[in-house]
């Protein structure tokens, strides 16, 4: 089946209020007849209202990116799906690299989180990927299954089939390395075949996989050739919406 395509723009620690806004006014009037794929930007909290109303009535869609795993409660600092959905997000990215480097997200709190959205209404960009200790020690593939079957435990077929999925090398974000056409291919196809094999086949053939790492306009369509590539999350590219929009649209 022929799976549409997927681009997210992730903005991380990006953008105030005003300069979100400028963004989304120039991007939808860049991807005012692109109607092939889903464009997705996920911008700070503080400027998810803003954007989404920017964007609202476009084929531009507004993601958070992160949501805590509890409804309300004492958790300062916690942002929760229902609070995100409120602000006019309809995807959350769960899992990011840098979250779990950084802010120490494991495995089972993705899982928690990509229950949660869900629950929500919220479509969860799930992303896994190896450090590059793990792919140099030849881990690549046991990485990525850990990541998969913990991460989506409990999780539905058919829920999987509408959820996407970020396959993130983490040695290649923000590096300006990427990994090779084929090294992403490699890893999109084992990704798949373990999502059919643990979901369903109707899940492997809907579910979207997206490469992730030092995306750029002049590299995208090579990766995207690949044939279990279903689009990109892209970072520091993404923040100048000419940018993206060549990215997208060269994807």
């Amino acid at each position: 089946m022929a799976r549409r395509p997927f681009f997210a723009a992730n903005w991380k620690m990006f953008k105030t209020i005003g300069e979100a806004v400028a963004w989304g006014r120039t991007f939808r009037e860049l991807t005012r007849d692109v109607a092939d794929r889903d464009l997705v930007a996920a911008a700070p909290y503080t400027a998810l209202a803003s954007l989404a109303a920017e964007v609202k009535g476009s084929n531009v869609g507004v993601a958070a990116q992160d949501v805590y795993f509890e409804k309300e409660g004492a958790f300062t600092g916690a942002v929760s799906a229902l609070m995100i959905k409120d602000a006019g997000a309809a995807y959350a990215i769960v899992g990011h690299s840098e979250r779990r480097r950084i802010f120490g997200d494991t495995d089972a709190s993705v899982n928690r989180k990509t229950h949660v959205a869900i629950a929500n209404g919220i479509i969860p960009i799930v992303c896994i990927g190896e450090t590059l200790e793990e792919r140099e020690a030849n881990q690549t593939f046991d990485v990525l299954d850990r990541q998969i079957k913990a991460g989506l435990d409990g999780i539905t077929g058919e829920q999987v089939a509408a959820l996407v999925i970020a396959y993130e090398p983490v040695w290649a974000i923000g590096t300006g390395r990427n990994a090779t056409p084929q090294q992403a291919g490699d890893a999109h196809a084992h990704i798949r075949s373990r999502i059919r094999q643990w979901f369903g086949g109707d899940a492997a053939d809907a579910v979207r996989i997206l490469y992730g790492g030092s995306v750029k306009p002049d590299n995208v369509a090579e990766l995207r050739a690949q044939p279990d590539v279903d689009g990109a999350l892209v970072g520091g590219a993404s923040l100048d919406p000419a940018s993206f929009f060549a990215i997208a649209s060269r994807g």
